[in-house]
């Protein structure tokens, strides 16, 4: 507290308003391939739409039903984090762009013997060879000030005044100087665009005015020898083999960015489209299943703020562009062009107009031109081809793992964390996680280990499918299948049988799903019309709409057996007038406790993050009566809403000088005792029927 030695008044501030946050229990993590997207990275997805535009279809190709699973979970939450497993030598989809050259023609020095108006009539036609501009013989220059005839030599800034100086100043043509020469020059590049000029001299015309615009007079007669100049363009790189070129790469592996048209006429993946325009820009669009999403306007020139690396950028830290990144290459090699960036545009047209080999900077290409060039990418649409998923082989390795399973299972010791490990994240929040359609045992003992170990979610997880029966079903959960040789117990995991069929609309079939993907939809279903403690099983909660058929028809006898005895599978079951129902919520911990139970284990995962968010703040306070009452004062307005809405039947909070003794406060510890009645859930709802005779009083 401060000391005040003089006299006032002095106001001061004390926070004493703790309050236990909120935190959201329905966010769920899920691990998969997908055919685009960022790999290996914990991604929000918060729709249906974001998830295939992220991460591409489902698709049986893939392995596992990771798109699947996220897509039936999003129909009751959106907050889902998913993580794409792809191996490090999968390759992203890309399309080489062809650079090229503007036609252009030399404009010579002025003629003494002109004195009257000059005429031009100038003809564009880009790559395509499609006429994109013809002048009406409306562009005028002053007399004196026009030369005798272009494309000869020698060099006088003189001409054009009316249209423009400098860069390009019309959208089809204009003016470029290249030190002391000045070219007239087309705005479209490529070997089939062309610049054609026509000039006549209107004798009847001797005044200095510009008359732009005016309709030739019948005096005109042509100005030889150019009653028509014509240039043609030069295209750098028709091929991935020859010269030189932008490589347009998808941001991320996958085939889902390679364009393609599908049997039913929907187009698929991923293209570049460049339009020409004026001065040295090009308009660049990134289309996405045959429409157009992105708009770049793009140049080479350095310094004027559209530079092309600098628009889209060359990787994914500081991409531009959700879809695509680039890089200027050469030759057959495809390697990176040496120069990041084209400094001037001057010493590139004069070592173009020289036939020089740019430096060396193409990898020993000789790009040699007559005149002096404008260098842009060639109109065209340009398809992305050859992306690839990274999936694996499925072949098995010395682990005896498959290496899609590997990829699923991932790293915990690289930076960043790789497959499920992704997940490992405090930050995410996740309450729920799972790798649907994926039953290998090393894959979900990996996921069960997470969460024991972090403490953050529960896993979910099925066995495969095909098992037959319960009894296979029950054997597999206790680890005497050949595909799974250890039971699972823990209570930070729940198994959940049989698969049910659902109609897939990516593939217009039925297809059985991992059940698990129903078990977490129902969870966060449960968390939005009740609350997490609450059991996401029942005719109330865990009634699944969506799917049309179960795997196996559970009788009465099944039931009992997945459920007791130390068996820990929750049954979905078809009943004949209620529908298909989850009729359990069996954690897989063996021990009778309260945490055999998913509502308890997800309400303590709740709590247990409650208390860390909120009591973070007290971290280096003093360890004195004051600090222990904040925190009762932060745990008990929360446990007291919990039991109003009928988590909890009972609790108590101790912090005092009874668990924080002097051998602990010298250690720098400060103890809170938290007691909590779980409430528990009526599983079994029995009737006692009594009959009693008439004289019996009642």
């Amino acid at each position: 507290m401060p000391t005040y030695v003089s006299p006032g008044v002095y106001v001061i501030e004390n926070d004493i308003s703790d309050y236990a946050v909120s935190i959201n229990s329905s966010v769920v993590g899920i691990v998969g391939f997908g055919s685009k997207g960022p790999v290996n990275k914990a991604t929000l997805i918060t729709s249906p739409q974001r998830l295939v535009e992220t991460f591409g279809e489902p698709s049986e190709s893939l392995y596992g039903q990771g798109l699947e699973g996220a897509m039936e979970i999003l129909e009751t939450t959106n907050s889902l984090y998913f993580v794409r497993a792809a191996s490090s030598t999968a390759t992203e989809a890309s399309a080489l762009v062809s650079m090229g050259a503007c036609p252009a023609i030399e404009l010579s020095s002025v003629g003494a013997g002109v004195t009257n108006h000059l005429y031009l009539e100038v003809q564009v036609k880009d790559n395509d060879g499609t006429n994109k501009y013809t002048s009406p013989k409306a562009f005028t220059i002053p007399s004196g000030t026009v030369p005798t005839s272009l494309g000869a030599s020698g060099q006088s800034y003189a001409m054009l005044k009316g249209i423009g100086s400098g860069e390009l100043a019309s959208d089809h043509f204009g003016v470029v100087t290249n030190g002391s020469a000045n070219w007239l020059v087309g705005s479209y590049a490529g070997e089939n665009a062309t610049l054609e000029v026509s000039a006549w001299e209107d004798s009847t015309k001797a005044d200095t005015s510009a008359i732009l615009g005016e309709v030739a007079p019948s005096s005109l007669t042509a100005l030889d020898p150019v009653s028509a100049v014509a240039a043609r363009g030069t295209t750098f790189a028709g091929a991935a083999t020859d010269g030189i070129g932008y490589l347009a790469e998808s941001l991320w592996p996958g085939e889902g960015y390679n364009l393609s048209t599908l049997a039913s006429g929907r187009v698929v993946g991923n293209s570049v489209e460049i339009d020409n325009i004026g001065g040295p820009h090009s308009n660049l669009t990134v289309n996405d299943g045959g429409a157009a999403g992105e708009v770049f306007k793009v140049s080479f020139l350095d310094g004027i703020g559209t530079y092309i690396e600098d628009q889209i950028s060359t990787g994914t830290t500081n991409a531009k562009s959700d879809t695509i990144m680039g890089h200027l290459v050469s030759g057959a090699s495809m390697a990176d062009f040496t120069n990041s960036k084209l400094s001037t545009y001057d010493s590139y047209l004069d070592q173009m107009h020289a036939g020089l080999d740019i430096s060396g900077s193409f990898g020993g290409t000789d790009v040699s031109c007559s005149h002096a060039r404008f260098i842009k990418l060639v109109n065209g649409s340009y398809s992305l081809a050859d992306g690839d998923n990274g999936m694996g082989t499925g072949s098995v390795g010395d682990d005896g793992v498959t290496d899609n399973d590997s990829l699923l299972i991932g790293n915990a010791a690289t930076e960043p964390k790789e497959g499920l490990y992704a997940l490992d994240d405090d930050l995410l929040n996740i309450s729920v996680a799972l790798v649907p359609g994926v039953p290998e045992q090393n894959v979900q003992n990996a996921l069960v280990t997470l969460a024991e170990a972090s403490q953050n979610f529960i896993a979910l997880v099925a066995p495969p499918e095909g098992v037959g029966n319960a009894q296979n079903a029950i054997d597999w959960s206790n680890g005497l299948d050949e595909s799974r040789t250890a039971a699972i117990n823990s209570s930070y995991a729940a198994i959940y049988w049989p698969w049910v069929k659902t109609y897939s609309v990516w593939d217009k079939i039925d297809r059985y799903l991992d059940p698990a993907i129903f078990g977490a939809r129902q969870m966060v279903y449960t968390d939005s019309v009740a609350d997490p403690w609450f059991a996401p099983a029942g005719f109330v909660r865990g009634r699944l709409t969506k799917p049309t058929e179960v795997e196996v028809k559970l009788n009465q006898g099944d039931r009992d057996a997945m459920y007791s005895g130390g068996n820990v599978v929750n049954p979905i079951v078809a009943f004949p007038q209620q529908g298909i129902t989850i009729f359990g919520q069996r954690t897989t911990q063996r021990d009778p406790s309260a945490l055999d139970r998913i509502n308890v284990r997800r309400m303590m995962i709740l709590i247990r993050k409650m208390i860390l968010a909120s009591t973070r703040r007290l971290v280096f306070e003093p360890n004195d009566a004051i600090t222990w009452e904040r925190v009762s004062n932060i745990i008990n307005p929360m446990l007291s809403d919990i039991k109003t809405r009928r988590g909890i039947t009972e609790f108590k909070v101790v912090c005092d000088e009874s668990t924080n003794t002097p051998l602990r406060i010298d250690r720098n510890e400060m103890w809170c005792k938290v007691i909590i009645k779980p409430t528990k859930t009526a599983e079994m709802l029995i009737f006692e029927v009594n009959l009693t005779s008439q004289s019996a009083k009642i």
